[in-house]
């Protein structure tokens, strides 16, 4: 089926659903009960905000009540209660395809996009905004660096929370939103839980186990969880070559074939303990160790149809390269917390913590002529360490009439060493190389901001946020700092429709802004064996300033009663100071003589927009037929767009932002018999993006299709089967460089594979 009819036929299903919301809520709840149903959450929530347990539970149309004993507010409720837009993901859909890495849960969720090929990872993106523009957390504090998503299991994870607009409370970071991973909670049941699971790609088998044994000893409640995990994997890929000089003529034709084998081992360690004092203090304390190895080695075969000798290239053109990898990551992150109450409902939260980073990874290459002679030994050896601390706090007080006022502050201090050594038949690439640079960097925000209810239908939500970063390094040649500071103001709202139950319209102002990375500011060489124009070797620039962005978004929801919700998100996005980097030609040491390389670094290009459109229906069918089957129906469908004005379009779009995508998955549980069958549909469309004004970069379609199957044997043993990826279609990229003096297109095919899990869940 065409992409473009099967876009359609979804989107117009969504509009479809939200075409009926209204009369089937008509359908279900007549307008005194809405009336009494909003007085009673209006009730409901002032009381909340007091320090009192709340409820919301609708009152039925034959006048008796449902009692339904709960440990607290499921998901969508605490999404509906929100003021600024937050949308939370707990263990039903964590669980729900027996996924084995984080990233294949994310790619579902509204607006999240996943790069590079199915089933490998890669950057984690909002509304297609990845690079930085996408805060990525984990307990509210900001990821460590070097550190991966896919290498975080599902089973270590409490809760996904969405964040579409930026808050005070949280670094204002987030020009796309938020993504923060709630690790394990407490545990207040008994039972240990007990997941193991087999996966098969290729034949190649991948063991996992993960456990989770909570406790209590007197004051002090505990849970402890781990996992372990080891993968094998074979990537095959291909990328086709074709270059023409100033006269159109063919100067180069060639295949590259690369084939790569992987074998990963993972260790995941993420006890958290509570201790409640006396007094009724609460102190948590959660470290998170992860350690993580790879060895691969690759072959590169390359087939020359045509080759005229190119003066830009520095080094000889090989036929043949092999290479051989190992790398190591691990680590060591504490979180903790301490709350005090006071009198009035008042409370003081103050949060401390500090991680160790290792990073160490050696490569060896061989590089070989047509005629099997060896051209090349290079060997590069990269030793990272980082670490740092910070601590912060906030001071929560109710006053006046339905106000709740937070203050509070973030200081976070870091430090990285990195030593380099690479080699080409054992004299150095770069002019660096063997030096260490030492880098710090320190965080230092504070923030206010005021939750209060309007009147009984519009609540709002007004912070102010500054933060400022300032970065240092030190290497051979001397000194470098940056600094910047910004300001953040932020505005949120929520009007509750009179007469129309729990619908709801939000709308959000925010100032946000996207840090360069360090290793954009200062970052010792990263060697291209084969320099050109397109191949360069990448640096960092230390002038650079951060992006700075205004945003608004408008949404509206409208719940349904069966926890299903239908939804419109619209956003843009103005950004300024927008980073892109720049390929130019430099003069370098090599051998003690001048050498002239193509070097790409980062730099400050001007202004951009984006804009999109976010739809969301989540529903059980039997909202809307009493007497049809038990399915459940997830859906979401988005559409961006971006406009960058110093690069000539058409296609000048931010970078990697796709047009669209889309997402349409079942749940169905067979009336009778313990057993839930389900899948899901992923779809992104190719699109181009003008990244100069000489080069185009295409990303082809990317569709993926996940199937499981759950077998529930009792509440304490249950089988899933699940296939991720079932089609394994071919992910296809490339670029082309267009100027005045030469003509190149680069095409790159590479395999994708489906995966199988097996997998045995048991609490004990």
């Amino acid at each position: 089926m065409h992409p473009i009819f099967k876009l359609r036929t979804l989107t117009l299903a969504i509009a479809g659903v939200f075409s009926v919301t209204h009369f089937a809520y008509s359908q279900t709840t007549p307008p005194e009960s809405v009336k009494s149903l909003e007085e009673s959450s209006r009730d409901n929530k002032a009381k909340d905000k007091a320090g009192n347990k709340k409820s919301d539970a609708p009152v039925p149309r034959d006048g008796i009540q449902k009692v339904t004993i709960s440990g607290g507010r499921t998901d969508q409720e605490e999404r509906r209660q929100s003021t600024a837009a937050k949308i939370i993901f707990g263990r039903e859909e964590l669980d729900r395809n027996g996924d084995s890495s984080l990233g294949e849960v994310l790619k579902r969720l509204p607006g999240v996009t996943v790069g590079g090929r199915p089933g490998r990872g890669g950057d984690i993106r909002m509304r297609g905004m990845g690079n930085g523009y996408t805060q990525i957390l984990i307990n509210g504090e900001r990821a460590p660096r070097g550190f991966s998503m896919d290498s975080l299991s599902p089973d270590q994870v409490e809760r996904i929370e969405i964040i579409r607009g930026t808050v005070a409370e949280y670094s204002t970071q987030a020009v796309a939103g938020t993504i923060n991973i709630v690790l394990r909670e407490e545990y207040k049941q008994k039972n240990t839980d007990l997941k193991m699971s087999l996966g098969f790609e290729q034949g190649r088998i991948a063991p996992n186990l993960s456990i989770t044994v909570p406790g209590e000893l007197g004051s002090l409640s505990y849970a402890l969880s781990g996992s372990i995990m080891q993968n094998r994997q074979h990537d095959d890929g291909s990328t086709f070559t074709n270059e023409k000089n100033a006269a159109g003529e063919d100067s180069l034709i060639q295949n590259q074939h690369d084939q790569t084998n992987r074998k990963t081992t993972g260790i995941h360690l993420t006890p958290r303990f509570n201790y409640k004092f006396e007094n009724g203090d609460t102190l948590m304390v959660q470290p998170f160790l992860m350690n993580s190895r790879s060895d691969s080695n690759n072959r590169s075969d390359v087939d020359v149809t045509l080759r005229t000798r190119d003066p830009s290239i520095t080094t000889e053109p090989f036929a043949l390269a092999t290479s051989s990898a190992h790398s190591e990551t691990t680590f060591l992150r504490g979180f903790g917390n301490w709350q005090h109450k006071f009198e009035g409902n008042a409370k003081l939260n103050i949060k401390f913590g500090g991680g160790l980073g290792k990073m160490e990874s050696s490569s060896l290459r061989y590089q070989f002529d047509k005629d099997g002679k060896q051209l090349d030994v290079i060997s590069d050896v990269n030793n990272t360490r980082d670490s740092s601390i910070n601590t912060g706090g906030k001071f929560t007080m109710p006053y006046g009439e339905g106000h709740t006022l937070t203050a509070g502050w973030d200081l976070e201090m870091g430090k990285r060493s990195q030593t380099r050594i690479s080699l080409d038949n054992g004299l150095p690439q770069f002019a660096d190389s063997g030096d260490n640079l030492d880098a710090s960097t320190r965080r230092l925000a504070s923030f206010v901001q005021d939750e209060f209810d309007i009147n009984p239908q519009f609540s709002a939500y007004a912070g102010l946020r500054w933060e400022g970063i300032k970065t240092s390094s030190t290497t051979s040649k001397g000194g470098v700092d940056n600094t910047s500071s910004v300001w953040s103001p932020v505005l949120h709202g929520v009007w509750r429709i009179p007469g129309a139950g729990k619908d709801q319209i939000r709308t959000s102002l925010t100032h946000s802004y996207r840090a360069p990375a360090l290793n954009d500011l200062i970052a010792l060489p990263s060697i291209s064996n084969q320099n050109s124009y397109y191949r360069p070797d990448r640096t960092g620039n230390p002038n650079l300033k951060p992006e700075l962005s205004k945003g608004m978004d408008l949404a509206f929801e409208h719940y349904l009663t069966r926890a299903g919700i239908i939804s419109a998100n619209f956003f843009i996005r103005d950004i300024d100071n927008l980073i892109r980097r720049r390929t130019v030609q430099v003069t370098t040491q090599k051998d003690g003589a001048d050498v002239m390389r193509w070097v790409s670094s980062p730099t400050n290009i001007g202004h951009a927009t984006t804009r999109g459109i976010e739809l969301e229906a989540k529903f059980q069918l039997q909202e809307f037929f009493p007497n049809g089957p038990a399915i459940d129906v997830r859906s979401n469908y988005s559409h961006f767009w971006s406009k960058v004005d110093d690069i000539p379009g058409p296609n000048n779009r931010l970078d990697q932002q796709p047009t669209q995508t889309a997402n349409f998955g079942l749940d169905y549980r067979p009336a009778g018999i313990p057993l839930t069958v389900g899948g899901n549909i992923n779809w992104t469309p190719a699109y181009e993006v003008q990244s100069s004004e000489a080069q185009l970069n295409t990303t082809g379609v990317k569709r993926q299709l996940d199937l499981y199957g759950l077998w529930k044997f009792n509440p304490n043993l249950q089988v899933r089967l699940s296939a991720n990826n079932l089609t394994a279609n071919d992910y296809l990229s490339g670029s082309r460089v267009l100027s005045s003096q030469v003509n190149r297109i680069d095409y790159n095919t590479s395999r994708t594979y489906t995966t199988w899990t097996l997998r045995v869940e048991m609490k004990i």
